[in-house]
């Protein structure tokens, strides 16, 4: 490690890929030109002979690095691992399984040089099925689209080139790496472009994906929406459920008044229940009141040094 660190990383999370290994490798040899490079294979806890061909690989090749994980943790957790240790500038996520093409390596790249922080690939006559991969993508894509405001054709293409400096300003977990564009120009303002790649079918291994991948994804997304709209006003957040319990205490208010009527009637039971309502909610928005405020005092305020420093993006300075 005391080498000098490479000009481009090439980040690939494998599991299980061990028949690709090689075929990857050489393509990437014939991508990108100049030895100021590193790729950086993550084993996500393989049950094959991936991590035995990485590291014979990197034998013969320094440019070839190994992160081996204890168990399977997910794509996510491996990709983010791969940041970590990668050393470029200039880093490139990418598949393992030999359905990204190497070879538009240098277009991410030259894309970048235009003045991009992040460049996104979109799938081009993607080579999957149908009703279980291509459809859920197609939702997912405009819906993320959407909810985030950042127009990506193709969030789940793994293909995509970054700045270092736009991968230090946020982690990674559970399913995260499909919205980096979205992350990105929500926590750090990055330039965002996106440029056709070409995607190829599987010819070895096995899909990792299915349809039961859904529900991490919509989780995800309601993170990803309340950090790119509320993380610097998180009173705006809090008030808005707030004024929702209020309004639903005044309608139980108004059934409390209801029904108490001149007189005792049987329907007198509901003005024990109804009051117990509107205490409920009218506490409910004290509470959410009170998170608000303390969302406010933990985003816009850090003593640092004895000294207050306001930050839109939560970093201390």
């Amino acid at each position: 490690m005391n080498e000098p660190a490479p000009h481009l990383s090439i980040v690939v999370p494998v599991y299980n890929e061990s028949a690709n290994i090689g075929p990857l490798i050489e393509a990437v040899r014939e991508a990108v030109s100049g030895p100021d490079w590193e790729l950086v294979f993550v084993d996500d806890g393989s049950r094959d002979d991936t991590r035995m061909r990485v590291e014979e690989a990197a034998e013969v090749d320094d440019r070839i690095r190994l992160i081996a994980l204890a168990r399977n943790f997910g794509q996510t957790a491996a990709m983010q691992a791969g940041f970590d240790y990668a050393r470029g500038e200039i880093v490139v996520s990418m598949d393992g399984d030999m359905q990204n093409d190497p070879a538009d390596i240098p277009r991410l790249l030259a894309k970048l040089d235009d003045g991009f922080d992040v460049v996104v690939g979109y799938r081009v006559a993607r080579q999957d099925r149908l009703i279980t991969r291509k459809v859920p993508s197609w939702i997912a894509n405009r819906i993320i689209a959407r909810l985030t405001g950042v127009r990506i054709r193709d969030n789940g293409c793994s293909l995509k080139a970054y700045r270092r400096s736009i991968l230090g300003r946020f982690v990674l977990y559970s399913d995260m790496h499909r919205f980096i564009p979205a992350m990105a120009v929500a926590v750090a303002g990055a330039r965002v472009a996106e440029i056709p790649v070409r995607h190829h079918p599987r010819r070895a291994g096995e899909s990792k994906y299915g349809l039961s991948r859904i529900w991490k994804v919509l989780s995800d997304l309601l993170a990803i929406k309340m950090i790119s709209s509320f993380r610097s006003r998180p009173l705006v957040m809090f008030g808005l459920g707030a004024l929702v319990s209020v309004a639903v205490g005044l309608g139980f208010t108004m059934l409390t008044l209801l029904s108490v009527p001149g007189g005792f009637r049987s329907d007198m039971a509901y003005a024990y229940v109804f009051p117990s309502i509107v205490i409920v909610w009218f506490t409910s928005a004290f509470y959410l009141l009170l998170l608000g405020l303390i969302g406010e005092v933990a985003v816009r305020s850090e003593t640092v040094s004895g000294r207050t420093v306001f930050s839109a993006a939560g970093e201390s300075t």
